[in-house]
């Protein structure tokens, strides 16, 4: 999937509803005291659990941790490695940020990527469209190999 598309959570399969109902719960959880600005994300694995998080602010900035970043060491911490879809749940549809980008293209290049605002709109698009040349394991140069970067 590399191209984006617009749509409305009720236009979504059911399991993708289901995940951007788990980010928005998440995201009711987010400590945001500083920028106000709350963020819930939920990533469905190849098992079909679902793993959700939100962002957590600290006033070490530095220290704060953003909402997909959360959900993925959630379910990397329970021993998943392959994902099949992420949501992202902010009042006005943000994006991942570059970092979050970074940290999912070290397992899914080709992951499905819903972004969501709390008005029920959807973008539809895929860590391939958003991160096109990410750093990987093969940058480093010691010619190792993941399945999904061929």
């Amino acid at each position: 999937m590399s191209r984006n598309r617009a749509a409305t959570v009720k236009q979504l399969p059911l399991e993708w509803r289901a995940l951007i109902a788990a980010a928005t719960e998440a995201r009711n959880k987010a400590h945001a005291p500083y920028s106000r600005f709350a963020v819930g994300a939920a990533v469905r694995t190849a098992s079909g659990r679902i793993f959700a998080g939100c962002n957590v602010e600290n006033a070490s900035t530095g220290l704060t941790v953003c909402a997909e970043r959360v959900a993925i060491w959630k379910a990397v911490s329970e021993g998943e490695r392959q994902f099949e879809a992420l949501a992202v749940v902010s009042e006005h549809g943000a994006m991942p940020c570059g970092a979050c980008r970074q940290v999912l293209s070290e397992f899914a290049l080709k992951l499905p990527i819903l972004v969501a605002d709390t008005a029920g709109h959807v973008l539809v698009t895929s860590l391939e469209a958003l991160y096109p040349q990410p750093f990987t394991s093969a940058s480093l140069g010691e010619g190792l190999t993941r399945e999904d970067e061929t």
